[in-house]
């Protein structure tokens, strides 16, 4: 009998974990009929985690958990448009996405957060701090960003053509599958005498570029290529951390983080020495160490 208790008491814990963790995963509705999918786990100070173009959150995989393992609460979600989220037709703005941010820190409650954008997730931190004067958060991190302006200009000649982006476009809309096989390739560093991931690996991230709705796919494209944010690195009031590959092929480094690390106020600068631009994996260790040294600074 005493041992049918025990079982039976570990049982019912294991189901009460179970129910817990069914409850992590959620969907929260920011505009009328678009729901973002979240992941919420851990507990402590909240970071949340923004994901690049055009992947979702799983992108994060070998940050979150060692996150959570270092006492701090992880809030990862899919950009509108991608992953498991709603896909509308509109929307993808970064006025827009940055309101979608700005409900999930209230709707959550979130406060002394820290804001982590990876490449186009950059856009929607530096935002956040003009379009709400950074509610609720005491950090920011920018990782392979995209600000402050990847357009060329005339006050801003070493940006990208328009043609660049424009060619991205029609590539896009002739074989959107085909283009990611390409792209994969060179957002990790991938050439004949560098390999830092595996076939397998490398499919698992054009499969969840595949998820993606091509709207959304090319709509933020524009976002990201022609949005300004140089007016809005004055609002970051706040400590970041800025960290870019210095082999990054995608987003080159001297036209964006090093701008940016000389904009605003109060930064850490750390370049990655032969990092492409997908770090998050193929650096993982070191930047796991890096983003926690920040966070309990």
């Amino acid at each position: 009998m005493e041992n049918s208790l025990v079982n039976t008491s570990s049982s019912l814990r294991d189901f009460d974990f179970y129910i817990q963790h069914l409850n992590t995963d959620k969907y929260i509705e920011t505009d009328k009929n678009v729901k973002l999918y979240i992941k919420d786990y851990g507990k402590g100070k909240p970071v949340i985690l923004i994901h690049g173009w055009p992947l979702s959150n799983e992108m994060w995989e070998y940050q979150i958990d060692f996150l959570v393992q270092n006492n701090y609460r992880v809030i990862a979600y899919d950009r509108r448009g991608f992953g498991k989220s709603s896909q509308p037709y509109d929307g993808y703005d970064y006025d827009t996405l940055t309101d979608d941010l700005k409900e999930i820190i209230e709707l959550l409650q979130l406060e002394n957060a820290t804001l982590v954008g990876f490449s186009m997730g950059g856009g929607e931190v530096v935002r956040y701090f003009s379009r709400y004067s950074g509610k609720g958060v005491i950090k920011a991190v920018l990782i392979s960003s995209i600000v402050p302006f990847l357009l060329q200009t005339n006050d801003n000649p070493d940006g990208h053509p328009k043609e660049k982006s424009e060619n991205t476009a029609n590539a896009i809309k002739t074989d959107r599958i085909g283009f990611m096989d390409n792209f994969g390739k060179t957002f990790f560093g991938i050439n004949i005498i560098n390999r830092p991931l595996s076939t397998p690996l490398l499919e698992y991230y054009r499969t969840l570029c595949s998820f993606a709705s091509p709207r959304a796919t090319l709509k933020c494209a524009e976002s990201f290529s022609f949005t300004d944010f140089r007016a809005d690195l004055d609002s970051i009031k706040v400590p970041t951390l800025i960290i870019h590959g210095d082999d990054d092929k995608i987003v080159p480094i001297e036209l964006t983080s090093k701008k940016a690390a000389k904009a605003i106020r109060e930064n850490t600068y750390i370049v990655y020495e032969g990092a492409p631009h997908g770090l998050f994996y193929t650096h993982k260790d070191k930047l796991n160490k890096d983003l926690l040294e920040f966070l309990n600074a």
